[in-house]
């Protein structure tokens, strides 16, 4: 058994989000968690970010901070890097000056989707996109900064809180099944819907050991499905759950027939043996974390 590490003194950046409310919860038994919306840390303003960070002087940093309108992110790419980017750099430099671990979370958004297998943390990337190229830069800066760090790369995050997927076919599936109009849904697009309990679970779990191995990692839910699969899956869940009265049709599209402002990657899927391997730890499949985040819902 590891040893745990002692009471931490924690900085929570983005506590608003849908990760960060989860976060909130999952660091409580860890220790001080000083937990920031973005009107008390702003990442855009980097002088108050260095002041704040340095006057909390924290043990531990976890960003889940993000600009994440993929879309919006093509029309303005540097409002994307100043929180996706420089913001991270930021943080690095702050926690290696306090000898603090940073943890950051990262997208597959990164890789270009062309791989025919799951992609591992060897990969190249190649993003696609203003957001992905805003994502992957802040890994790197992070990477170079000589700061204890994480990043875990994950995809397809969803939860009860904040805008996502999830959410969005519950609304429009309930008006679906009031008009009889039939949904259009991408199948060609293929990745794991991650639960964010649960990576704010597994996030706590890796913060309490002594020993933690440094570096980027993918953390995702197991299993694999497409956006069309997916949004099947909502509707049975949420019929088993009570919150529709029957499941809407949802027609297989593909990404050609809706098209969008920022390239997606056909292939999001990410090989995540290497963090079982190092921690002990893995999520589970993404249809229990689905049922499991809709059986207490109220929408």
């Amino acid at each position: 058994m590891n040893e745990t590490m002692p009471s931490a003194k924690i900085l929570l950046a983005g506590c608003a989000g849908q990760l960060g409310r989860e976060l909130k919860r999952s660091l409580a038994c860890l220790g001080n968690v000083i937990a920031c919306d973005r009107h008390q840390l702003d990442l855009a303003q980097a002088d108050a970010l260095r002041e704040a960070v340095r006057t909390i002087a924290p043990t531990v940093i976890v960003n889940a901070a993000a600009y994440t309108a993929v879309d919006r992110a093509e029309a303005e790419p540097a409002v994307a890097d100043t929180i996706n980017a420089v913001a991270p750099d930021i943080l690095a430099g702050e926690a290696k000056r306090l000898g603090a671990l940073l943890i950051h979370y990262s997208t597959d958004y990164v890789f270009d989707g062309s791989k025919a297998t799951a992609y591992t943390e060897d990969d190249n990337p190649a993003p696609l996109s203003a957001y992905g190229r805003s994502k992957l830069r802040g890994e790197q800066a992070i990477a170079a900064s000589g700061a204890r760090h994480l990043i875990f790369r994950t995809s397809w995050v969803y939860g009860l809180h904040g805008a996502n997927f999830m959410k969005t076919m519950l609304r429009m599936g309930r008006r679906s099944c009031e008009t009889s109009d039939e949904l259009r849904v991408i199948g060609d697009q293929i990745g794991a819907p991650t639960w964010t309990r649960h990576l704010a679970d597994v996030t706590a779990l890796v913060i309490a050991r002594r020993d933690i191995p440094g570096g980027l990692y993918h953390l995702t839910a197991a299993g694999e499905t497409s956006w069309h699969g997916y949004a099947e899956a909502i509707f049975a869940a949420a019929r088993a759950a009570g919150l529709l009265d029957k499941s809407p049709v949802a027609r297989r599209i593909t990404s050609a027939d809706y098209p969008l402002p920022a390239a997606r990657p056909a292939n999001s899927r990410l090989d995540c043996s290497r963090f079982r391997r190092d921690f002990g730890l893995a999520l589970p499949d993404w249809r229990i974390g689905l049922i499991d985040c809709l059986a207490d819902a109220h929408f």
